[in-house]
This record gives C-alpha cells, sequence and structure tokens, in this order.
C-alpha cells in the first residue's frame, strides 16, 4: 500500500528535508506551508526525482481555524492521511517583557493549537483503519525553561508530553507516535527566530536539517516513542532530569545569552 503523508511546514529546513525522505521512500505527499511558490518549487522537485504525487494545500497554521480549514480540503479531495508529520513551528528570541504579545499568540497557535486539532482530526481515521504513524517534531528545550525564549520552550514541553502521553493512549491500536526532540540545527530556524546574536548558536557546528530528518524517519519507522538526535543532547535531556531545576534553567540562560 501506498502510503499518503501530510507534511506541515515543509517548505524548508526540517520539514523540507522529511518531504524529501518520504517521496524518496515513494509515498505520496500533501505538503503545507505559508508560501505557496516555495510549495510549488518542492513539489516540482520531487515529483521529477521520486515520480510521487504531491498535494500542495498552502496555509497558515498561526491563524486560528486554519487546521481545521486545512484537514477539510484534504477530506475534500478524498485524500487519505497515513502519516502525520507535524513540524511547522517557530520560536522568537528575548526577554519576555520585551517581545511581541501578538508573535507568541501565533507561536502558541502554530507550535500547540495546530498540532493538537491535527492530532484530533486525523486520529479517527487511522484507528479504524489500524494503521498510522504520528511524527512531532518537539525539541531538547522540551526538557526544560528556557529563559529568553520563555514561550516557545514551554510550547516545545507540551507537544513532547502530548506525544508520549498519546502514545501510551493508542498501545494495540495499530497507530503509534514519536516526538523527535532535535537541538541547535542548521536551518532558517534561527533567522526567524532572530537567534544570530544567541551563545546558543554563534559559530557553533550544529548538525544539517537532512541528518535530523533522517535520524526522525528512522525513529518513527522503528515505533521509537521518543527520539533525541545527537548524543550531546541525549547527555543535556539526562541532566535536566538529574539536575536541580534552577541550575538547570541558570545553565540554560548562559547559553543563550547574546555574545558581547
Amino acid at each position: 500500500m501506498v502510503e499518503t503523508v501530510l507534511i506541515t511546514g515543509a517548505s524548508s529546513g526540517i520539514g523540507l528535508e522529511l518531504a524529501r525522505v518520504f517521496a524518496s521512500q515513494k509515498s505520496n505527499l500533501i505538503l503545507t506551508a505559508r508560501s505557496q511558490p516555495q510549495l510549488e518549487q518542492v513539489a516540482a522537485e520531487l515529483r521529477v526525482a521520486s515520480r510521487v504525487q504531491v498535494t500542495v494545500l498552502p496555509c497558515d497554521l498561526s491563524k486560528p481555524g486554519e487546521a481545521e480549514l486545512l484537514f477539510a480540503k484534504v477530506e475534500h479531495l478524498g485524500l487519505r492521511v497515513d502519516v502525520l508529520v507535524n513540524n511547522a513551528g517557530f520560536g522568537l528570541y528575548g526577554h519576555f517583557k520585551d517581545t511581541f504579545l501578538g508573535r507568541e499568540l501565533e507561536m502558541i497557535q502554530l507550535n500547540i493549537v495546530a498540532v493538537t486539532t491535527l492530532t484530533k482530526l486525523v486520529l479517527p481515521g487511522m484507528v479504524a483503519r489500524n494503521h498510522g504513524r504520528i511524527l512531532n517534531i518537539a525539541s531538547t528545550a522540551a526538557f526544560q525553561a528556557g529563559p529568553l525564549m520563555a514561550v516557545y520552550y514551554a510550547t516545545k514541553a507540551y507537544v513532547l508530553h502530548f506525544s508520549e502521553a498519546i502514545a501510551n493512549e493508542l498501545q494495540g491500536t495499530g497507530v503509534e507516535v514519536t516526538a523527535l526532540c532535535p537541538g541547535p540545527t542548521e536551518s532558517a530556524f534561527v533567522g526567524n527566530a532572530k537567534l544570530e546574536t544567541s551563545k546558543l548558536f554563534h559559530n557553533k557546528k550544529v548538525p544539517t536539517a537532512a541528518k535530523v530528518a533522517r535520524e526522525g524517519y528512522n525513529a518513527m519507522m522503528a515505533g521509537k516513542t521518543l527520539k533525541i538526535v545527537g548524543l550531546r543532547n541525549r547527555f543535556y535531556a539526562l541532566m535536566a532530569r538529574l539536575l536541580p531545576r534552577q541550575l538547570m534553567i541558570s545553565a540554560v540562560r548562559q547559553a543563550q545569552d547574546p555574545i558581547r
């Protein structure tokens, strides 16, 4: 059976690389992101390279109601979602007292509400067919609080805990849920979050989006509930559970302080 994969945030970064991985495995794709021209370019590339069906459905999942509208379009086209990849998300760097509330509410809408909504909408069909996979892109940010990116870290904690909980609920249904937790990654995320001056990224060698995507795909196919990318990140996640919380929060703050 040829599977159909719905990928959010598919126009760049990890989402784009996941689309390439799934296409290479001959899965048909439904791609969504805000930019239709970028999506059309990705779709054209994948149709030629892998000879798969690619449906482009642009939408802005940071807006209320867009996730429901997206799923309604999928159903109207008669498409079945066998795999859902909740990849779309963004961060915002700076002191919470200074950052723009409207942008943070969009972040919560995208990073939490859209993930929850799409998962809720695809699950009944997956369970009825006794088959399905959901890959939620969380972050190593999920394991502790994050000064200077307070809302982003909190949203990713939600994605991780939500994924682990429903993975447990879905045991025996044929539906598996994987939370992928990459650390800093080479992608447009850094610029979009205005992280260029942060010590976390400044002059640091970080994994490519392609490497993260491949590891996430392999973990999902292996039925893993949690995949942390990189030995160092696995160590930090362990330390977040063992060390006093205030010590970890101070360490994150030090890592994210701007370069002086």
